[in-house]
């Protein structure tokens, strides 16, 4: 096995399941991995092709860490291996490689409803290809029917928003991919009832303590609008369980 197929065979990625009853196995290569794989040229190419540059294996790793790490929670691991596979990717002098990589970061902070401007994104959007300034506009709940065919395949619904976001949503196989969609739908304030708890389901399913945190905060203040006192209570229950108050 060369060096490349022990890449495709043992790099992390995401965990991933369904959120109904035991969890699953997802194909090895989930949303993030898929994005990553094809930002970075195929890194995980095998067989007679020459082997993997360092630099590759080194950003996809990194990537995948930070985005896990964003994920759980943990900020000062995600900063470090954000870091690590921005300067790998750097080291090439390809900004549209790199503009790849910041709008994956700011993929990850959709799905947690930080809604923040994707600046690394904007500061090398001038060379990024179409397809990856349609997904910045529809992170930013900016896009338009024109961008769906430019947006990756799960994405396409929601270009322009979706008449059926539950069961839209409820299509997307891959976890993080349909947590991005709910935050999308989110920021378009087109995110129904149905949409948060999915979000909710599917966080909790990966024991994704920061997206889990942030869609479980808008399912309160849903049921607190609406006047229902047991479920907020029961709400704030499952909130203090993730983020405990402090003494």
């Amino acid at each position: 096995m060369t060096r490349a197929a022990a890449a495709s065979t043992s790099s992390p990625s995401p965990p991933g399941g369904n959120t109904s009853g035991p969890a699953k196995p997802v194909p090895r290569c989930s949303w993030t991995c898929a994005v990553v794989a094809s930002a970075l040229v195929a890194l995980t190419a095998c067989g007679n092709n020459p082997p993997v540059p360092d630099w590759q294996m080194n950003a996809k790793g990194s990537t995948e860490r930070a985005a896990q790490a964003w994920l759980i929670g943990d900020s000062r691991i995600e900063a470090a291996e954000f870091a690590r596979a921005r300067s790998e990717v750097a080291s090439t002098g390809r900004p549209e490689l790199l503009a790849r990589v910041e709008l994956l970061r700011c993929a990850t902070r959709v799905a947690a409803l930080d809604m923040d401007p994707c600046k690394g994104f904007e500061a090398l959007a001038a060379d990024a290809v179409p397809s990856e300034q349609a997904y910045a506009r529809y992170l930013a709940g900016r896009s338009q029917a024109a961008d769906a065919p430019l947006l990756p395949e799960p994405h396409r619904p929601f270009a322009a928003g979706s008449a059926a976001p539950d069961a839209a949503v409820a299509a997307i196989p891959d976890p993080l991919s349909r947590l991005v969609a709910a935050g999308a739908l989110f920021q378009r304030s087109q995110a129904t009832p149905g949409v948060i708890a999915q979000a909710v389901d599917t966080a909790s399913a990966q024991g994704w303590r920061r997206p889990l945190l942030a869609w479980l905060k808008v399912q309160q203040a849903r049921a607190q609008a609406g006047g229902a006192a047991d479920e907020v209570a029961r709400i704030q229950r499952r909130i203090d369980l993730i983020a405990p108050a402090g003494p």
